[in-house]
């Protein structure tokens, strides 16, 4: 049953998993990608910075984006590629910010991201020693238990995106009750 499951993915599971975790930052580059000048013209536009910038921001988010992608999923220098994955996170929020405050939809989405490269982190500290991206394995150093229990919990974080609360239903209900 799953012990052959395991053993014919067991190649192919770990590529799987890396591939989901960056799969935010890899659809984000390829979208700036093909759309290159609408991107430009959009930050352009909110700014008033002119192209020069724009295009220099939107590239800035297209290399970092697509090339921390490439390092991730061919295991080369996980660590440099997630930190700097990392700095797009972060430029993003600080550049976004300016133009508009943070909504409660795009902070866990935020913290979502850094969950999954916490999750890269902890796993490329002993690459080799686990089965699956995130996944923890018995003896593992405390460090990156820590790091793989943040990033589970800064994942959770992104479905909070998906709850939707009806005001009038906590009100009628409380109606009732009174």
């Amino acid at each position: 049953g799953s012990t052959l499951f395991l053993r014919v993915t067991k190649q192919y599971l770990p590529h799987v998993a890396r591939l989901c975790l960056i799969s935010t930052f890899l659809e984000d580059g390829i979208r700036m990608w093909f759309q290159w000048s609408e991107q430009r013209d959009y930050i352009d536009a909110t700014w008033n910075c002119g192209y020069f910038l724009a295009s220099i921001f939107v590239f800035l988010n297209l290399f970092g984006q697509l090339s921390g992608c490439i390092l991730v999923l061919s295991r080369n220098f996980v660590q440099y590629a997630c930190f700097g994955l990392f700095g797009i996170i972060a430029l993003q929020v600080g550049i976004f910010s300016l133009s508009s405050p943070l909504s409660f939809q795009s902070l866990p989405r935020n913290l979502a991201l850094g969950g999954g490269l916490l999750l890269l982190l902890a796993e490329s500290r002993s690459e080799g020693k686990s089965m699956f991206a995130g996944v923890p394995t018995m003896r593992e150093s405390s460090p990156k238990q820590y790091m793989q229990l943040g990033g589970r919990v800064l994942l959770v974080l992104m479905f909070m995106t998906l709850l939707h609360f009806d005001v009038s239903f906590f009100s009628d209900s409380q109606q009732l009750v009174l």
